[in-house]
């Protein structure tokens, strides 16, 4: 079966508002459509949502992609084999894709809808990032045999229980022997069916307590999935 891709029409999402997102000592400018309730109104978000159960969650700066921002920023990528080729899941707005830019990894942004990776383009360059990633749509259901990476990272990835199969699909096709996939997730019910799912594949999986938000205001606690291949 052929992948599966979205476009939400800019007209839905012409409203932008700038966000400041601080993890540790970094600031990062994140443009996000002004209104995510009010898209999901939207005559297209409707038809998507009946056509392929399609929501447009990108739209919003999500607790579970700020943590994976902190855990991109803190890792000891000095450790990891140079060039360090990320592929960032679901990316949305591309927060932590743009936290990996940061700190001078090879970033490859993925998403099934279109504007989301045009919004993640859009904050990579904000952030003073031209040059060093690409743009990449993926359907996780239905996952590219073309590449592997030594890194991928995603963020709130399990919200249904669906998807967890898939995404464990993902991984096989595209985390490269030897690689680790972080994952964030803000301690949803499906996130331990998806454990289950990834000893079952061979996978060695340990969970790291991981907080986050914003300054002033609430934290929310989640957990780092830290994967590493069965190969």
């Amino acid at each position: 079966m052929s992948p599966r891709y979205h476009a939400t029409p800019p007209e839905a999402v012409a409203e932008v508002v700038r966000d400041a997102v601080y993890v540790d000592d970094w600031v990062f400018h994140i443009d996000r459509p002004a209104d995510s309730d009010k898209l999901l109104d939207h005559p297209w978000v409707r038809s998507a949502y009946a056509a392929d159960e399609y929501v447009p969650y990108w739209a919003q700066l999500w607790p579970a992609a700020r943590m994976l921002a902190k855990v991109v920023v803190r890792e000891p990528w000095e450790s990891y084999p140079r060039p360090v080729r990320v592929l960032e899941v679901g990316c949305g707005l591309g927060l932590a894709g743009v936290a990996g830019l940061a700190r001078g990894l090879d970033v490859t942004f993925s998403d099934v809808d279109e504007t989301a990776l045009q919004f993640a383009e859009r904050n990579a360059r904000l952030n003073g990032f031209p040059h060093g990633f690409r743009t990449r749509l993926i359907d996780f259901r239905r996952p590219p045999g073309d590449v592997k990476y030594p890194v991928v990272i995603g963020s709130d990835l399990m919200y249904e229980e669906r998807l967890v199969d898939p995404l464990v699909g993902l991984l096989g096709a595209v985390l490269a022997p030897g690689g680790v996939c972080l994952i964030t997730d803000p301690d949803r019910t499906p996130a331990r069916v998806f454990r289950w799912k990834l000893a079952e594949a061979g996978y060695g999986v340990t969970p790291e307590l991981v907080r986050a938000g914003e300054p002033g205001g609430e934290r929310t606690k989640g957990t780092l999935y830290r994967i590493r291949h069965a190969g």
